[in-house]
C-alpha cells in the first residue's frame, strides 16, 4: 500500500512526542477521532486526497473539523501539509493505534468465521489468543459465508487460515500439479 511505511514513520514520530509532551491520551483521543470522523465523511476523504486543492485550503478544513485536537496532532496536521503528506493522515491515525496498542500491552485479533460465534467459543479464541500473546486481547468478529466453514485469525501481521474454502483451493491447487506432473 503505497504510504504506508511513510505512514508508520509519522505514527511513531507523534507516539513519541506524544510521550515526551505528557499527551499521549489526548493524542489517541484525537487519533481515534480521525479514523471516525475521515472513515465516515467522504467528501473529507476526498478533500484530503485530491492533489487539485490547495493545501491551504485543506488546512483550514481540517482545523476547522478537528479544532479541539491537543497541540501535538495540529503539529502533525501542519507537518503532513508542508510535506505534501496530509492524504495519507487517515493511515497515520491508524498506525498510531496500533503503536499505542503495543505500548499499553494490548493486541487485536480478528476472527472470520462462516457463521455468528457463540459466547462460549468466542470466550474459548480470546482466551488461547491471550495465552498465545501474553498481551489484552480484543477480539473483532467477522461473519463472511464464502469461507464455507471453519475460521481465519488474524493476530497481529500473523494469519491462521483454517477455513474451508482454503482446504478446498489447497486441495484443487494440489490436483492440478499431480495431475500436470503425472501427464
Amino acid at each position: 500500500m503505497t504510504g504506508s511505511r511513510a505512514a508508520i514513520r509519522y505514527a511513531k514520530a507523534i507516539l513519541s512526542y506524544a510521550q515526551e509532551q505528557g499527551l499521549l491520551e489526548a493524542v489517541h483521543g484525537d487519533m481515534l477521532k480521525v479514523i471516525k470522523v475521515v472513515g465516515e465523511n467522504e467528501e473529507l476523504r476526498t478533500l484530503i486526497a485530491s492533489p487539485v486543492i490547495k493545501a491551504q485550503v485543506k488546512s483550514n478544513v481540517l482545523k476547522e473539523v478537528f479544532e479541539d485536537f491537543s497541540d501535538a496532532s495540529h503539529k502533525l496536521i501542519a507537518l503532513l501539509l508542508e510535506n505534501n503528506r496530509i492524504e495519507i493522515f487517515e493511515m497515520v491515525a491508524e498506525k498510531f493505534m496500533v503503536l499505542y496498542d503495543e505500548l499499553k500491552g494490548k493486541q487485536k485479533a480478528v476472527v472470520t468465521t462462516a457463521v455468528p460465534l457463540t459466547e462460549a467459543l468466542e470466550q474459548k479464541i480470546l482466551e488461547k489468543v491471550q495465552s498465545l500473546t501474553g498481551k489484552d486481547v480484543s477480539l473483532e468478529k467477522v461473519v463472511d459465508e464464502t469461507i464455507i466453514g471453519g475460521f481465519i485469525l488474524r493476530v497481529g501481521d500473523q494469519q491462521f487460515d483454517a477455513s474451508i474454502a482454503n482446504k478446498l483451493s489447497n486441495l484443487k491447487r494440489d490436483f492440478v500439479n499431480t495431475t500436470v506432473v503425472s501427464a
